[in-house]
Parts: structure tokens; sequence; C-alpha cells
């Protein structure tokens, strides 16, 4: 299904309102000045508010995404969609992209 592209200053958080920034972008093609995120590199999270052992399994560290756009690629890679799903670790939630640009879809 279509959806906006995700590029490096989109809005992406694990279910406990940790913010995700992604490792690997492309230069290459860039979105509101921002370059362009892509499947394979996994995102950095930062300020997870769930509690560590013993009191709960977290807090989110990094997470990556398991669907991407299956027909847009830049340096041969796939570009990451608004509806991509994904995964939080060490905690196996939910990595959120909540919002991005409007004005580029892809597929």
């Amino acid at each position: 299904m279509p959806g906006p592209l995700l590029h490096l200053n989109a809005t992406v958080m694990c279910a406990h309102a940790g913010r995700a920034t992604p490792t690997l972008t492309s230069p290459r093609v860039t979105l509101s000045g921002q370059p362009v995120a892509l499947a394979p590199g996994p995102w950095v999270i930062a300020g997870c508010a769930l509690p560590p052992p013993p009191s709960g399994n977290g807090p989110c560290v990094t997470g990556s995404f398991t669907t991407a756009a299956t027909r847009v690629a830049s340096m041969g890679m796939p570009v990451l969609l608004l509806d991509s799903q994904g995964s939080c670790a060490p905690t196996g939630t939910p990595i959120l992209p909540i919002a991005a640009q409007t004005r580029v879809t892809g597929m």
C-alpha cells in the first residue's frame, strides 16, 4: 500500500515514548531537506520509559523494521514508509512511525 517515505527527522517512537533515530540513511535522496531512511539499518532509541530488570524488560535500545517499500529503493536498499512495521529490542514491542513528510509517497 502506498505511503509517505520516512526521513532522518521523521517522528518514530517505541511503544514507551522513546524517540528512534535511523542509523542508515541515503544522502542521495532527500525529503524536506533530510536524507531518506533505509530499511536494513537499525534505529537507535533514546528516552524509553520502560524500567530495566527486575521491574521490567526494558528499556528499548534499538529497533528494526521488517517491512519496507517494495518498489522504491536508494543505493540498492529499500526505503521505509510511514506504514512500515518493526519491533524494538530487547523488549519486542512495536516501533511506531508517527509522522513524516507528506509530499513523497512510495509503495
